[in-house]
């Protein structure tokens, strides 16, 4: 039991078993969109059509991800900032304007950021144009995408557990069921699958929206946009931002040389790859669920300056290291055949993935700790030392696959991929020492 030093308030593993659940329903949604298109298409005759719409997912990952620390940042500060309605609208107010901002520049500069894209990966003319169908539809939801980032984070960091769900749930379900209606009903292919996915983005976001406003403190202060954007008052946030920035710039740089060097292989064994990465994202996702707990109990730690509910989340969060990858290990062993005959029916590509797919069961092993306490270190804005362990993690990734890419091929490639995802748990755990006087600041 933890009695915070500031309150009365009594907090258990339940209070944050309660928060995990739904998150994890919430941040899963991401990768489940693409996991969605790549299932849709991989039903497809052409191989050619899953290898696009992975490179397609690739971008848009790369490009979400990279300013994902528009959901993980504002979760810290609104939780950090509970009790004091000025400081709930600003932890809103500041990112939703630089998510807007960052939207509209994405659009702007779409064509650099394809033919970029293409440079780095080098598909085949057909894989390429398949690839181009998917990005030019949904770079359009781009800005909804980001500010849905925000309004979910702020939600989070408000443990507004039933909105969050709500709108999470209802992003896929429409895009199910629109992908479905447009892929299988109108033979729209790749266009149907993009197009119901921006749909549902942009519905969603809109709903978001309005939920923002029913749960926004009311107060009768007049809120001072131009303080709150002054530079000033920016300068903390974009300094956590960048280092969470540096810290996905070194994630994105891993993931799309992993997709460069497997698409040197075949294009089937870049769509394998492209099947069991989406499952390694619905992974990654799920331990999203537990960050994001652990962001929101550490915020309100450090918005209270309580260090016994620090270590209480610290706690909680070594007890999750555990208990996730066993669950995942657990479901994978029972339905990988099942998941990977969901994902694609070529059987070609279908025994590449039975080849490759044991990596899957070490990656929720050697990555927990770097992704759970990820959050505990974005919750209490302590992300010097997020920046400091991805770039090290990376610097192992470009050793091993010099290594091992020669030497075995695409078994080499996941090599080095799991040798980095181990680099990102035992050279952040260091910090978490030095992470507690950050409670007190």
């Amino acid at each position: 039991m933890t009695t915070s030093s500031n309150s009365n308030k009594q907090y258990h593993f339940k209070d944050y078993l309660a928060l995990v659940i739904p998150f994890i329903i919430s941040t899963i949604t991401t990768p489940l969109l693409g996991v969605v298109d790549t299932a849709l298409v991989g039903h497809l005759p052409n191989p050619a059509f899953i290898a696009g719409i992975a490179i397609g997912t690739v971008i848009f990952n790369t490009i979400y991800w990279l300013f994902g620390f528009l959901r993980v940042s504002t979760t810290g500060f609104s939780a950090q900032a509970l009790d004091d309605p000025i400081l709930l609208r600003s932890s809103l107010i500041r990112p939703f304007f630089i998510a807007i901002l960052l939207g509209i520049v994405f659009i702007i500069f779409q064509s650099l950021i394809f033919n970029t894209a293409m440079q780095l990966i080098k598909p085949n003319e057909e894989v390429k144009h398949h690839a181009h169908t998917y990005f030019t539809i949904l770079i359009w939801g781009a800005p909804f995408v980001l500010i849905n980032y925000v309004l979910v984070g702020w939600l989070m960091g408000m443990a507004k557990i039933k909105a969050v769900l709500f709108l999470q749930v209802l992003i896929n379900l429409l895009n199910i069921v629109m992908a479905v209606t447009f892929v299988w009903g109108f033979h729209f292919d790749i266009q149907g699958v993009a197009f119901a996915t921006l749909s549902a983005q942009i519905i969603c976001t809109l709903l978001g929206i309005w939920f923002i406003y029913a749960y926004l403190p009311k107060t009768e202060q007049k809120t001072d946009f131009k303080a709150i954007l002054s530079w000033q008052s920016l300068k903390g946030v974009i300094l956590v931002n960048t280092n969470l920035m540096i810290r996905t710039i070194c994630l994105l740089v891993v993931t799309n040389h992993f997709i460069s060097i497997g698409s040197r292989f075949s294009t089937e064994v870049l769509a394998a790859n492209a099947v069991l990465f989406q499952i390694h994202y619905l992974m990654a996702y799920l331990f999203d669920g537990f960050a994001n707990a652990s962001s929101v109990f550490s915020g309100k730690a450090k918005g209270t300056k309580d260090v016994t509910l620090y270590n209480q989340t610290l706690r909680w969060s070594l007890l999750s290291c555990f208990i996730c990858p066993t669950v995942l290990i657990a479901i994978w062993l029972g339905f990988d055949s099942t998941i990977i005959h969901l994902l694609t029916n070529q059987t070609d590509i279908i025994n590449l993935c039975t080849k490759y797919q044991y990596w899957i069961i070490v990656f929720p092993i050697v990555v927990a700790g770097g992704l759970i306490y990820y959050g505990v270190f974005s919750g209490i804005s302590y992300t010097s030392s997020i920046r400091d362990s991805m770039i090290l993690a990376l610097l192992l990734w470009l050793i091993a696959q010099y290594l091992f890419v020669p030497i075995w091929g695409n078994h080499g490639l996941w090599l080095s991929y799991i040798l980095f995802s181990t680099g990102r748990t035992l050279f952040l755990v260091i910090w978490i020492k030095k992470s507690k006087n950050n409670i007190m600041l």
